[in-house]
Formats: structure tokens, sequence, C-alpha cells
């Protein structure tokens, strides 16, 4: 919860199986993120993540501790649709803007912000970057889609952060995707009424209320449907 690794939950304990519920339930993008490697940098369950790819038709994305060149190839050969990189996007966009040159589709970066600073390093540290001043710079740089989650909504069902979200939609240009905080169908509604220059969010992530049962994701793919 709020990036605080001593207030995890563990909801379960087989990721694959939690993968093919979602995925049997309508899931298009399962999105995984290797919580260990975000802490440390360093792949911690490839193997975990290449079999949810071989167990599911949905697409996966996936995310954390993707600090290398290497790091992101292997996720994208284990079957990864898109990689999410953070703290190396920050430190290193120019290996970025090579991987995205490569993989189009395959690459997009994760904005994990406090407030309007971007954290790095499993949210650990402060940046010293400007939360919109990274969006528009990723813009230009060929990434497929802006991940962007506010830290201190992460996990609180609080619902997230309309206003911060609507101004990266109006200063950015490709999908963005918000990450944190949704608690309820309501905040997933007011997430679809997010409009900028003729722009609307291209997703959102979704983790603890569906654990919690607060909906499930077939509601709330009928709320997108009905939506469309």
């Amino acid at each position: 919860m709020r990036g605080d690794f001593a207030l995890e939950t563990v909801y379960d304990d087989d990721p694959v199986a939690v993968a093919v519920r979602f995925a049997e339930a309508g899931a298009k993008w399962i999105h995984v993120v290797d919580l260990d490697a975000a802490r440390t940098g360093t792949a911690a369950h490839l193997g975990v993540i290449k079999d949810i790819c071989a167990s599911v038709k949905s697409r996966v994305q996936s995310g954390g501790g993707v600090r290398t060149r290497e790091a992101a190839e292997n996720l994208l050969t284990a079957g990864v649709s898109r990689v999410v990189i953070g703290t190396a996007a920050v430190e290193n966009p120019e290996m970025v803007a090579s991987l995205a040159a490569n993989n189009p589709d395959g690459v997009a970066v994760g904005l994990d912000a406090r407030g309007r600073e971007v954290a790095v390093k499993g949210w650990v540290e402060g940046s010293g970057y400007d939360l919109i001043e990274l969006a528009k710079r990723f813009s230009e740089q060929g990434v497929s889609a802006l991940v962007v989650t506010e830290i201190q909504r992460d996990g609180t069902l609080e619902g997230p952060d309309l206003a911060q979200l609507l101004d990266v939609l109006a200063e950015s240009e490709i999908p963005l995707i918000a990450s944190g905080g949704v608690g309820t169908l309501g905040d997933l509604t007011a997430l679809l009424g997010l409009e900028s220059n003729g722009r609307r969010l291209a997703g959102a992530i979704v983790g603890r209320a569906i654990y919690e049962a607060r909906f499930d994701v077939s509601e709330a793919l009928n709320l997108l449907d009905k939506a469309q």
C-alpha cells in the first residue's frame, strides 16, 4: 500500500491461477509486477511471468525492476506483450528510446509519482523530476504508452487522482493508462469521463478492488462496453 512493502497483503499464492481467472472473465490485458525485482533491480519471477503468458490468451503487460535492455528483452522473449520501464526510463532514456524503436508496441514508460515528483527504485527514492515534464518528454520518444501511478493512492481504494491524470492527459500525446486508487465502479466511471483535447484514457489498472470483491472483472468490462 502506498509503495510501502511492509504493508503488503498476500491475496493468493498462485499468480498463474489468478491470471487464468482474469483471462477467463474476459480481461484483454493482464498487468503483472515483479515486486521483488522492483526493490532489487534483479528479475526474481521471470519463470512465473513466462508461465502466465503461456497460460492465457490475454495480452500481458509486465514491469518491476526492468532496468536494463537485457531485462526488457527477457520479458518480451517470455511472451510479454508490453514491458513497463520506470527507473531506467528516468535514468537512461536513450535505452528506452532504442528499445521502443525496435519494439514499437512493446515498450511503455511507468511514471510513479508522489505528488508531482516521479519516484524511482521501487518508489523508494525521489528522482527530482516533474511528472508532467517527463510525460511530455516520453511522448516524443516512441513508447507505446504511459502508465501513471499516484503512489499515495496505490492500494488505498480511495479513488484516483483525477486532476493529476487530466493534467497528464492534456500534456501528453500517447496512450495514457491510469493506476492507483480505484476502489469502486464509480471510480472507473470517473476515469472514463476524463477528456482533454478529444483524448481519453487508454486504460486503468485495477488490483485490490478486484481481489477484495468490490467488483469483478466482468462488471468492469460491462461498464466499459456500455460507455463505448
